[in-house]
């Protein structure tokens, strides 16, 4: 079916566009973070690149730690109602950050507190959003469905970070995480919209036994599992590198939160450049393709670790987005083909948990690791992981010979036919 064809019939799908809404705003809401969160930090007194650990870290361990309650409760509930309450929550978190920052009272403890709920709200998020596509989306749509909500997300984080480093420019970090809350609210209205179809799970069954069965599911496929290890290992550099490295070269080399706008906006353009491509291309080796793509992860930290000009970081990073974003929607699409659908919030909740666990290592490791090596060391260090971990993945057989299976037509193209 053509691509024009199926854009039509997911423009007339109600519940997909309601979705496609609430993801949008939420990932607008999501991208004043970053700027937001690691400029606000640094800039208060006393702070330094381990205060931002401490608190990225805040976030990132609650999001591993509840992952798998997450999935769980998103394949025994309606996976509508599960997002929304995720959505309120990161909403009360991020806002309650922003209040802190502009009334002064910024105890690294309550922050802290702030960021963990933003990171239980994440750990239902992400299960419940991956279940839920197939739920409203037929099976021939799920690729192009997955890329329209990718190019959503990605447009998004580009308005989000322009807007974003504008806001901590002119107004400070504070202003931008109430932004950021606020998205996240109108975000969490728009899924009280969404049909709330029946949970899959069998009710029954207890969350033990969900767990296990979620988990033989996730190892009897060796492309699932080993990519899952490759980027546990490569979230854990990317973490330190974008979360805390490259931030601390930018306040001292490209300009502060105005330079790393620049960085973040330049893959997130990328992004919507490579969703675009997944509109159209469907390779017959999507993980293999989807793998190859993620060597692209090196260059940005090579580059600041060379103290590169910022043009080349910007360049760098668009081409990673282009990587990321096109990865992204294969490995959704992948999942949602080859895994049943009444396990795929647990699987999707194990390939998060074990792509997230190394996360919070790598944030705590980010300052000391520059303080012991020097930041540009340290970014270096960070590439040459990123590489090897790709070689990693592309040394197993499913990765590369995986082929996707072709999505059946919609009963009024077999009926004319």
């Amino acid at each position: 079916m053509p691509a024009s064809s199926q854009s039509r019939e997911l423009v007339a799908n109600q519940p997909f566009m309601v979705l496609l809404a609430a993801r949008t705003i939420s990932m607008l809401g999501m991208a004043f973070a970053p700027v937001a969160l690691a400029f606000g930090i640094l800039g208060l007194p006393g702070a330094d690149a381990g205060t931002l650990s401490i608190v990225l870290a805040s976030q990132t361990i609650p999001l591993v730690v509840f992952m798998l309650v997450g999935g769980v409760v998103a394949d025994r509930y309606p996976r509508a109602l599960v997002l929304r309450w995720g959505q309120l929550v990161a909403a009360a978190a991020w806002g309650s950050i922003g209040v802190m920052m502009l009334t002064g009272h910024t105890p690294l403890w309550l922050l802290c507190v702030a960021a963990a709920f933003a990171g239980m709200a994440g750990s239902a998020v992400y299960p419940a959003l991956t279940g839920i596509i197939p739920d409203l989306v037929p099976v021939h749509l799920l690729q192009q469905g997955n890329a329209w909500l990718s190019m959503g997300a990605s447009a998004a984080r580009f308005a989000g970070l322009v807007a974003s480093g504008a806001v901590v420019v002119w107004l400070g970090g504070g202003w931008a995480m109430v932004v950021a809350g606020t998205l996240y609210l109108v975000a969490a209205t728009l899924s009280s919209f969404l049909p709330r179809t029946s949970a899959l799970a069998r009710g029954e069954e207890s969350p033990l036994r969900q767990l296990r069965d979620g988990w033989g599911e996730f190892r009897s496929r060796q492309w699932l599992f080993v990519c899952v290890l490759q980027w546990a290992v490569m979230l854990m550099v990317l973490q330190a590198s974008q979360g805390v490295l490259g931030p601390v070269v930018a306040q001292a080399e490209l300009g502060g939160a105005a330079g790393w706008t620049y960085v973040l906006a330049g893959e997130a353009l990328g992004a919507i450049l490579g969703v675009g491509i997944a509109m159209v291309w469907r390779p017959r080796r999507p993980i293999f393709v989807a793998t190859l793509l993620t060597f692209s992860a090196a260059a940005p930290q090579l580059l600041l670790g060379v103290s590169a000009p910022l043009w080349t970081v910007v360049a760098a990073a668009f081409v990673m987005g282009i990587g990321f974003d096109l990865f992204g929607v294969l490995w959704m699409t992948t999942m949602q083909h080859e895994v049943p659908a009444e396990s795929l919030s647990r699987v999707a909740s194990y390939d998060a948990l074990g792509s997230l666990m190394l996360g919070p290592i790598g944030l705590l490791l980010a300052g000391p690791a520059a303080a012991a090596f020097g930041v540009h060391a340290a970014l270096i260090g960070t590439g040459v992981v990123s590489i090897a971990t790709t070689l990693f993945a592309l040394a197993f057989p499913e990765v590369r010979r995986l082929r996707s299976r072709p999505a059946p037509l919609p009963v009024e193209v077999v009926e004319a036919a």
